[in-house]
């Protein structure tokens, strides 16, 4: 009976622990805070991010994948034969390259997939041009240090696929920098804020527009107005 109650002790202390670990909301700002950084764990599981953009993202949440922006070249060498002789010393060399996500990889952050290809000594199986236009679901959002327990956080989020289908042999995809893979244009967020560089040009756009009667004033008007607090930073 004392053993049972110390099991059901040690069991509770590690479930408060977990509790205590979970972060409702975490913003950009706070990653980079060392106040806040130096007292969470890698591995916290996080509900709601907020991005540097002012960009909410939840747990639950339906995102898009957008468009890869690496490229993987593979170059494989064949010897020449003719039937089943080989030509001694003579071998083809042929390159073949895909679109690769540079921020979205196959499983999770350390995974099934992720274990397999590292025992078969390959580099991480990154997701790859198929998977573009992708409606995923935020299964996990968590936050690791870059290094050491004194050092910024940088944030990860697990994506499953509409209805819980497997993406082949991995069932998640992980956003291994949510940051870089929103800013790259990798991840699309739906209602995402225009930046104020985005602001500027489109604004610059317009007023060439009300140059050759494109244009009305009137118009140029609303959407300078609407564009003053991204672009004076007041959003």
């Amino acid at each position: 009976m004392k053993k049972t109650i110390t099991f059901f002790t040690i069991l509770l202390a590690i479930v408060n622990i977990q509790a205590q670990e979970d972060i409702n909301l975490l913003t950009y700002e706070n990653t980079q805070d060392i106040n806040f950084f130096n007292t969470i764990k890698s591995g916290a599981q996080v509900k709601e991010y907020v991005t540097t953009g002012k960009n909410s993202v939840k747990v639950g949440d339906t995102l898009i994948l957008g468009t890869p922006t690496s490229e993987e070249l593979n170059t494989r060498t064949y010897s020449g034969s003719y039937g089943n002789k080989a030509r001694g010393g003579i071998a083809q060399s042929r390159s073949t390259s895909k679109k690769t996500y540079e921020f979205i990889q196959m499983g999770r952050p350390a995974g099934f997939g992720s274990i397999m290809s590292a025992m078969g000594g390959e580099a991480q199986n990154m997701a790859d041009n198929s998977l573009k236009n992708t409606k995923v679901i935020v299964r996990e959002i968590k936050t690791y240090h870059r290094g050491s327990k004194n050092k910024p956080l940088y944030v990860v989020m697990v994506l499953g696929e509409i209805n819980d289908r497997a993406f082949g042999i991995n069932k998640y995809l992980s956003v291994m920098d949510t940051e870089l893979g929103i800013e790259s244009g990798e991840i699309l967020l739906k209602n995402r804020k225009m930046t104020r560089d985005e602001a500027i040009a489109k604004l610059k756009e317009a007023k060439e527009l009300v140059e050759i009667d494109m244009m009305t004033k009137e118009k140029f008007d609303e959407l300078k107005k609407e564009l003053a607090p991204i672009i004076n930073n007041n959003n």
